[in-house]
This record gives structure tokens, C-alpha cells and sequence, in this order.
């Protein structure tokens, strides 16, 4: 269980990370690389937009590994199927006794008659 929670933590970094580098990017050379001057070629800002596209790819290449990686890791534990084989093996409990507050059944008739 504890290296699922590993997984887990690792992978709700990288959603974020993955957020952040999503929202500074802008298609139309608006987003972070107009404040360095306008255009895409001036003084570096074509790194940034490489920097920011590549990591993109790098961090859903991340994701992507550790979901799977976590997705092993819980299989091999079998614990969360372990706790669902118990449960079903399990017959539910049956009342043996009736309520006490249930009225009288009345016979049926026919409405026929």
C-alpha cells in the first residue's frame, strides 16, 4: 500500500507541474513568450517555447509511466482484490427473526368472485 501512496503523491506533482507549463503556453506567441519582446525569435524566446513544449512531452511521458507503474504496483499487492474476494465469498446475514411492528398479512381475495 505504501508505494501506491508513493505513486499517488508523485503523480498529482506532476498533474500540477503539467497545468502549470499547460497555462504559460499560448499557441498564437502570446502567452509567456510575448513578454519578452514580442516575437519568437528575439533574444531566447524560441528556448522558452522549446523548453516549455519539450516539457510538456517529458511530463505527460512521466504521467503516463506512473499510472502505469502504480497500476502494477496494486496488482501485485492484491490487497484491494483480496478485500473484494472476502466480501463476495461472505453470504449476507439473514434476519431469523420478523420485526415485531409488522401488522397482521390479510388473505387475498379474489376479485373475481
Amino acid at each position: 500500500m505504501i508505494p501506491f501512496t508513493i505513486f499517488l503523491a508523485l503523480i498529482v506533482i506532476v498533474c500540477f507541474l503539467l497545468i502549470l507549463v499547460i497555462m504559460v503556453q499560448n499557441p498564437k506567441s502570446g502567452g509567456l513568450s510575448s513578454s519578452f519582446g514580442g516575437g519568437g525569435q528575439l533574444g531566447g524566446v524560441q528556448k522558452t517555447t522549446d523548453f516549455l513544449e519539450k516539457s510538456t512531452w517529458v511530463l505527460g511521458g512521466a504521467l503516463i509511466v506512473l499510472i502505469l507503474l502504480s497500476s502494477l504496483s496494486t496488482s501485485s499487492g492484491n490487497s484491494g482484490s483480496k478485500l473484494v474476494e472476502d466480501a463476495a465469498s461472505k453470504p449476507a446475514p439473514v434476519p431469523t427473526t420478523a420485526p415485531a411492528n409488522t401488522p397482521a398479512s390479510k388473505p387475498a381475495t379474489d376479485p373475481a368472485k
